[in-house]
């Protein structure tokens, strides 16, 4: 097994990198510096120089919701087109290829947990970028794991944990919205569930996240976790008028991982804990 991981220097691509480390993997990290995904020539190339890649895991994209409002064509481009060309990479040289999706490519209004049976309907760029990715994906790699997830988090710059940190120590006051439903994910739960999934070649898609919560209840733990004294109130969605519209409840329903590797995904509360104390331990809190 070799693999050719891109996005390396995001949340999920630096959780993969410990991972094969612990399992003595050989990989090829990559990011935007070693490999532009976006164009097809340079992908090509790069994986004919490296036909022993036996599996691409994809952790590149576009995250940028409000920006992509406007920006969509490079939203397009990167959680679109470049997946057209890694699938046509991985077909040249018939190796596995993961992508991630997202909760976004839903409309939040069916009102209970979406399932892999469930027909992609985005109400923003960011979810019509991330359902194009899905669509080169199916149509055209040969063998494929799509998996869904939402509210990532892990080590890297930016997430909402860090930004809930952030915000509490430039205020006394928090408002968080209450009505908008989805599920964190830790990244490192994240990369061992794809794990167990290329170990058993289960081609397909899946939602993988772990369990659901409001972006209140979630920043009422942090916020405890951490021993914040400030006031944190709830808000609406509205009163934030952002460019980009949100769903206001996409959790995603793990249906079909369990039925495939007799696992499930651990509590949203314990791995926040888990990632909150790896900062601490850090002295980033």
């Amino acid at each position: 097994m070799k693999i050719l991981l891109t996005g390396a220097n995001g949340q999920l691509g630096r959780a993969f990198q410990e991972l094969f480390k612990k399992n003595n993997i050989d990989y090829i990290a990559t990011d935007t510096e070693e490999l532009d995904i976006t164009k097809l020539e340079q992908v090509l190339s790069f994986v004919g120089k490296n036909k022993e890649i036996t599996h691409i895991i994809n952790c590149a994209a576009y995250n940028q919701v409000d920006k992509a409002e406007q920006d969509w064509k490079n939203a397009y481009l990167v959680n679109g087109l470049a997946i057209r060309n890694l699938s046509i990479a991985a077909n040249e040289i018939d190796a596995e290829i993961v992508h991630y999706s997202t909760d976004y490519v839903f409309s939040g209004d069916k009102g209970e947990p979406y399932t892999i049976y469930d027909t992609p309907n985005p109400i923003n760029k960011y979810g019509e970028s991330k359902t194009l990715g899905e669509r080169f994906l199916t149509t055209i790699a040969k063998k494929w794991y799509l998996i869904r997830t939402s509210w990532v988090f892990g080590d890297g710059p930016v997430n909402f944990v860090r930004k809930v940190i952030e915000w509490s120590k430039k205020n006394s006051e928090l408002r968080i919205v209450e009505d908008e439903i989805s599920a964190p994910t830790y990244a490192p739960d994240l990369a061992e569930a794809t794990y167990e999934l290329i170990k058993l070649k289960a081609y397909g898609i899946y939602h993988i996240t772990n369990t659901p919560c409001s972006r209140y209840e979630w920043a009422e733990f942090i916020l405890k976790e951490i021993g914040w004294n400030g006031k944190l109130l709830k808000a609406k969605q509205e009163d934030f008028n952002l460019p980009a519209k949100r769903p206001k409840n996409s959790t995603l329903d793990n249906f079909g991982y369990f039925e495939t590797t007799g696992k499930t995904m651990r509590d949203w509360k314990e791995a926040t804990k888990e990632y909150i104390d790896f900062l601490k331990v850090r002295g980033e809190i």
